[in-house]
């Protein structure tokens, strides 16, 4: 059969891997130069299968308040004339009780735990090479009311089967030794082992050129104009180069998916949020972290990458806006310099950010649409990354017409209705 796959991030490049496994005729389309441009290019890095939890939870509106007159708050909002963020808004507030969380944990959970498989499965496989770090994750807390709440959750991951382990301030210097100089500034920690980190631009690269060996195209600086259908079927595909066919179609373009859906007649509750990163060259490896953390209080995530170590957060709600506000990328340099100090080089920085396509609930939309032939693979929030194989595993597999190896239930369109 032959496919056509929209969009190169890891998302994209993942179902191309994983669709051309099963047999078929791949072809990639991108309007960029080449893969993993964009959301992909420099996110915190971590695989968080069992730290990941959804946005929506419980508590979340009476800390957004709170945040707004903060200097470093992890949650900035523009407000502006705009009904998908508006809608998009308060669909989220609505899955911030505790029967949602638990709803949208556990489908979360459900893909992400198998999609750290399915990574683990591709690593072993081809022995691609992306600054990984098998440590584990460990999510710090500078308040004793943090560290407290922490320890509430333990009964819950453990009935979820997800390893964690409460540390104490010094369990988190035994951790993570380069914690030492600012061991003041925390309380405790909470360790996920089974989670991991890496460089996911590196990966989705390494896949790319796997995948091209194995027969995929990549049809890189084409950019979509429009989709076009007959019927219950789409037909093909308009770009800047001409139009494109296939069988099959899978939707992997991220925050542009609803663009994209909208002449269609297709409502995709997915919108952009803006998130950040600075990367700088490491200058002394003992003061930098050997795998990755997670500031609890900031919402900021710090991930060595080589020879690099990178720091990542902020949720932006100011729709495809991507300006690098200096007011943000000051929280993100703030929190990496106040936990290691003195393991970069500030002045050789490097500043990105990126539009994460988030839905309401959190977890993603994967899979079949009214239409027959045209699959969605889009709305992972911060965690593309870490669901990135499975999601792509599972498309191949509709696609081809076979059973997923994980429930589907929760994770298609149709429970938006």
């Amino acid at each position: 059969m032959k496919v056509l796959v929209l969009g190169s991030g890891v998302i994209g490049v993942t179902s191309a891997w994983y669709l051309r496994q099963a047999g078929h005729e791949v072809t990639v389309v991108e309007r960029q130069p080449a893969p993993g441009m964009e959301t992909s290019h420099a996110n915190g890095g971590q695989v968080s299968w069992g730290a990941g939890t959804p946005w929506a939870a419980p508590g979340i509106p009476f800390k957004a308040i709170k945040w707004m007159f903060h200097r470093h708050s992890p949650l900035v909002f523009s407000p502006r004339f705009d009904s998908a963020m508006w809608s998009w808004l308060f669909n989220m507030l609505a899955n911030c009780t505790s029967a949602r969380y638990a709803v949208n944990r556990e489908r979360m959970l459900r893909l992400s735990r198998y999609s750290h498989e399915c990574l683990v499965a591709l690593r072993h496989e081809t022995k691609i090479i992306y600054d990984e770090h098998l440590t584990g994750v460990l999510e710090l807390f500078r308040t004793e009311r943090e560290f407290d709440e922490a320890g509430k959750v333990i009964a819950m991951l453990r009935k979820w089967g997800i390893e964690s382990q409460l540390l104490d301030r010094t369990g988190c210097l035994v951790q993570e030794p380069a914690l030492h100089a600012s061991r003041n500034k925390i309380v405790g920690g909470l360790h996920f082992p089974g989670d991991e980190s890496g460089d996911c631009f590196q990966f989705t690269q390494s896949l790319a050129n796997l995948a091209i060996a194995k027969g995929v195209v990549f049809s890189f600086n084409t950019r979509l104009e429009r989709l076009e259908k007959n019927g219950d079927r789409l037909t093909r595909v308009i770009t800047d180069k001409g139009e494109m066919t296939a069988d099959a179609y899978v939707l992997a373009c991220g925050s542009y998916t609803p663009l994209l859906l909208r002449p269609l007649g297709l409502r995709l509750p997915v919108y952009p949020v803006k998130g950040y990163s600075v990367t700088l060259p490491l200058t002394d490896t003992a003061a930098a972290p050997g795998g990755s953390v997670t500031d609890a209080t900031y919402k900021v995530v710090i991930t060595r990458l080589g020879d690099k170590l990178r720091a990542a957060g902020t949720a932006e709600l100011a729709g495809y806006d991507l300006s690098l506000r200096p007011s943000r990328l000051a929280t993100i340099s703030h929190v990496l310099g106040d936990l290691f100090p003195g393991a970069t080089n500030p002045a050789k920085a490097q500043y990105w950010c990126g539009l994460r396509p988030m839905t309401p609930d959190n977890p993603p939309v994967l899979g079949p649409t009214p239409y027959k032939n045209l699959y969605l693979n889009t709305g992972h929030g911060t965690l593309g990354w870490t669901m990135a194989c499975g999601s792509g595993k599972l498309i191949a597999n509709l696609v081809s017409g076979q059973r997923p190896e994980i429930d589907q239930d929760g994770l298609t369109l149709s429970r938006f209705g």
